[in-house]
């Protein structure tokens, strides 16, 4: 499963895709919009994406994350669009036979996603908004 959505991201079909006698694990990770960044309060995202090839990328990550561990499955559900404090931007979810490499899949699958996913974050404050780039959250852009 793989998506890229404008409405709030639904957990459980997303668990339910990834869900098999086979799991002896399921690692979830779901990012959430937090009240502040680089010390200033957000108040909001926007998330923008090039839905074709950010689909594209997604499904690179999730290959070869099920390439490199021995996973049942893996699921991404990444959110576009106006976001809230507290909103869930994306959802991940990994099974495995054991713990430990859905774990690490998990963990790989969201450090990868953020820097060659064409998925891009616009952070909004009280004085202004700033495009955020890449994992490091290197700002790119200011505004006024």
């Amino acid at each position: 499963m793989i998506q890229i959505v404008d409405k709030p991201i639904e957990t459980d079909p997303i668990l339910r895709a990834v869900d098999s006698g086979e799991a002896g694990a399921i690692v979830t990770f779901s990012g959430t919009v937090r009240n502040n960044a680089r010390g200033k309060q957000v108040t909001y995202l926007f998330y923008e994406a090039y839905p074709e090839l950010a689909g594209t990328e997604l499904e690179k990550v999730r290959k070869e994350a099920l390439r490199r561990w021995p996973l049942v499955n893996v699921a991404i559900v990444h959110r576009i669009g106006r976001m809230e404090i507290g909103d869930c931007s994306v959802f991940i979810a990994v099974s495995s036979p054991h713990r430990e490499a859905a774990f690490e899949a998990c963990r790989f699958v969201i450090d990868t996603l953020k820097v060659t996913v064409p998925i891009w974050k616009k952070e909004f404050y009280e004085d202004g908004e700033v495009w955020i780039e890449g994992y490091c959250g290197e700002i790119s852009q200011t505004s006024p």
